[in-house]
């Protein structure tokens, strides 16, 4: 990175100095304790309580959505629920990893306050989600796999930033919509609320930094090193909705061919809009922004 880019992206990071203030003030004004926020039931019932909102499942508004009973749909509906803690148990582990390497990086003082709020409240969720998922299900692993490239510094950190921005985008659609049905079972309305009500901090943050690195960064990038980043979080929002399909879940809701049926699952048109649907606002920033500059069509 040149004198004048890295100069570029100190500046960039100071003009968020007023935004880390302020997120760490708020942050501190809603701390809670994780382990007695949550009163955990001894035990669930898989098959008669909701865990997930129907409308969200992977299966819903496919034919076989249609040959589900009511028992079988909330058997599914639990099982996807310990699916989607578990992808954001697996997020968060990398995330927390992330900002701990960053933490005291003197090109990042004047958001480290805020670095060590983000850091402690990702731990604190991942509590509620490994709460559930060790209490009453399992932990799914994750099917993301990372491959080492070597990138300069700055896009190592710009993509970094946005990839937690876009796994945080999908996910805060889901809490948001999940935390206010009553037709959930409390716990999962309590997890889903908590963790909405925490990550629209993190996404102002998270915006508003992307969006600078970008600014600052990408004018000093050629065009082959653009092109990669670009591609490099379209294969990552490929890969994080792909995981929303898991066999897994549907071999443990007692689903037959559970490979085959993912599949089906994930080129059905109605998941496919929604996928869309849930993505506008994501697909919207990137595009104004210019990081994209065309819609990921293998995500839908």
């Amino acid at each position: 990175m040149t004198v004048t880019a890295a100069a570029r992206l100190r500046d960039a990071i100071a003009s968020l100095k007023e935004t880390s203030d302020r997120l760490s003030r708020l942050s501190q004004r809603s701390y809670q304790n994780p382990y007695t926020a949550v009163d955990w039931p001894e035990s669930v019932d898989p098959e008669t309580e909701w865990f997930s909102s129907p409308e969200l499942l992977s299966l819903y508004g496919t034919p076989v959505w249609d040959t589900l009973d009511e028992r079988a749909r909330c058997r599914l509906a639990f099982h996807e629920a310990a699916n989607f803690y578990s992808l954001n148990i697996h997020g968060e582990k990398g995330l927390m990893q992330g900002l701990a390497a960053r933490l005291y990086r003197r090109d990042l003082a004047d958001v480290a306050d805020y670095l060590h709020h983000f850091l402690d409240e990702e731990n604190k969720h991942s509590i509620f989600f490994g709460g559930f998922c060790t209490r009453y299900a399992r932990v799914y692993p994750t099917k993301q796999v990372s491959f080492e490239v070597k990138r300069p510094r700055d896009v190592e950190d710009f993509l970094f930033f946005a990839r937690v921005m876009v796994f945080e985008e999908i996910v805060d659609r889901y809490n948001w919509w999940q935390g206010r049905d009553e037709r959930l079972h409390p716990v999962a309305r309590f997890i889903n609320n908590n963790h909405h009500f925490e990550e629209a901090r993190h996404l102002i943050f998270g915006r508003r930094l992307v969006e600078a690195m970008w600014q600052a960064c990408a004018p000093a990038w050629d065009d082959e090193l653009i092109e990669d980043v670009r591609e490099h979080l379209t294969q990552f929002l490929v890969t994080s909705w792909r995981e929303y399909y898991n066999p897994a879940v549907y071999a443990d809701a007692g689903l037959a061919d559970p490979y085959d049926l993912a599949e089906q699952a994930w080129a059905a048109p109605a998941q496919r809009e929604h996928r869309r649907r849930t993505s506008t606002k994501l697909l919207g920033y990137l595009t104004s922004t210019g990081i994209l500059v065309k819609e990921p069509v293998d995500a839908f």
